[in-house]
């Protein structure tokens, strides 16, 4: 079997924690462990890591091997070049995987990185059950028995066949799929006993994938015929580009008859919203969960996330407050889906709080946006040990260095230089240059900004180590 780990969305509803260049999947959002690490784990209990293909894109790939420690192999991490939803990233990712596998009956399965599913043993299980029927022919769905009726799922209706049956007695026919029904449909559904929430994880074999593609998605198939996998594992912008903007639930999954549904036997919850992250976190007697720095009176029901301040909340019922360093949250526990909505309209108006932090991840530490103003940005920045920025250089600012703790070591073009704590440089515009730490503690510094564009796009990498150079 091989598994395609999809790790490309941007978990607008877990808004403000989630932002676009580090989403969700890259949190860890209930223990020590990210989303996505814990799904290659999961994954690779029962599945060697040289058959897991991860599909991400550009702004992530980076993060992405670095979360997994080159668990990963490196060729199997595709990166989009733009965002085209869920149908091209999986297509594209198959295409891949013909390569990869021996024959195109050999079994594929999909699934996102951002579940939690802790009986690893029951999942592996039902994956390996699931075989028979992809070997049969059939794309297989797993369904997940409701236990409420939740809008923000979609849901799976089944009906019962008997030449599914034979193939596994615990196995349905896919009637039709709705994507997040209103409250009333969704009380009906669970009434009714056949439908399922729809987990979003499929399986099949390659040549019943080609079929299909070939029936309901000619027109993702036409691009593919452009990616050569043969010659460069880079998906080259402009065939990508021409991909449709569509899920695999639409262009696939609604429109073929050759569906089934196992159920997972297996706890499973989908980290969708705020309210789902609520009900998988530890409570206290009044039923709060709350994490990092609060103080919380006379409060019921709600989850009270500070980051970077004190969040104090007195009388509260059923609220969700998420505090980040630039946005808080407020909003009813019954409506965390709709946190989507302020992310969307963050977006429309380019406000930067949709995609990125203050404090923004890299693969070789992080930075920290400490004062902004006309013609000057100042920050902090975290490199790891035996990290190293790119060999960069700006065309709109200059820079200047002074290290706060740790060891620097600076390339300034053709020189060398090493400072310590209180010691500074100069990187003047246009100059070639690149921080690094080959060291084993952490290096901190101050970097003061001054130039007419002060911005992510300005930096032109000319060697880097995590792949990211300019092409």
């Amino acid at each position: 079997m091989h598994v395609i780990i999809l790790a490309g969305g941007s978990g607008s509803r877990l808004w403000p924690i989630s932002r676009e260049f580090y989403p969700k999947q890259l949190l860890k959002l209930t223990d020590n462990t990210s989303l996505l690490q814990a799904t290659f784990e999961r994954i690779s209990s029962f599945v060697e890591p040289s058959k897991i293909i991860l599909s991400t894109n550009v702004e992530l790939a980076a993060n992405v091997k670095i979360q997994l420690n080159k668990k990963v192999i490196e060729e199997n991490v595709l990166s989009e070049p733009v965002s085209k939803d869920t149908a091209p990233a999986i297509a594209c990712s198959m295409k891949f995987v013909e390569k990869l596998a021996k024959n195109n009956d050999e079994i594929v399965l999909v699934v996102p990185s951002d579940h939690i599913i802790k009986n690893i043993s029951k999942f592996a299980d039902c994956m390996k059950n699931a075989e028979n029927l992809a070997k049969k022919g059939y794309i297989v769905t797993f369904g997940v028995p409701p236990v409420i009726a939740d809008t923000g799922y979609g849901y799976i209706e089944t009906i019962e066949d008997k030449d599914v049956e034979k193939i596994n007695n615990k196995a349905f026919k896919v009637k039709q799929f709705t994507e997040k029904p209103d409250k009333k449909l969704a009380e009906d559904y669970i009434k009714s006993g056949s439908h399922f929430w729809n987990s979003g994880m499929f399986m099949f074999k390659i040549s019943t994938f080609k079929e299909q593609m070939s029936k309901y998605m000619p027109e993702i198939e036409s691009v593919l015929s452009e990616i050569d996998f043969d010659k460069t594992t880079d998906i080259p912008f402009m065939s990508y580009d021409k991909m449709p903007n569509i899920s695999i639930d639409y262009a696939l999954m609604e429109k073929s008859d050759n569906i089934v549904m196992l159920p997972l036997e297996s706890d499973w919850k989908d980290l969708g919203s705020w309210e789902a992250i609520y009900d998988v976190k530890e409570k206290d007697t009044h039923g709060n969960a709350i994490a990092g720095k609060v103080i919380a009176k006379k409060c019921k029901n709600s989850l009270i996330f500070g980051n970077s301040k004190l969040v104090s909340a007195i009388g509260v019922n059923n609220l969700v407050v998420v505090e980040t360093s630039d946005a808080v949250l407020v909003c009813d526990k019954n409506k965390t889906h709709e946190v989507k909505d302020v992310y969307n309209d963050l977006k429309k108006t380019n406000n930067d709080l949709y995609m990125v932090h203050k404090t923004v991840y890299r693969p070789w530490g992080y930075y920290k946006c400490i004062e902004q103003g006309e013609g000057f940005l100042t920050k902090i920045i975290h490199l790891s040990p035996r990290q190293q920025l790119s060999y960069q250089m700006h065309n709109h600012r200059s820079e200047h260095w002074v290290v706060l703790s740790g060891k620097a070591k600076i390339l300034l073009e053709d020189k060398e230089y090493v400072l310590n704590p209180g010691q500074s440089i100069d990187i003047p515009l246009k100059a070639k240059h690149s921080l690094q730490n080959p060291f084993f503690d952490d290096l901190e510094i101050i970097e003061v900004q001054l130039g007419d564009k002060l911005i992510e796009e300005d930096i032109i990498r000319f060697k880097d180590i995590y792949g990211r150079e300019n092409k």
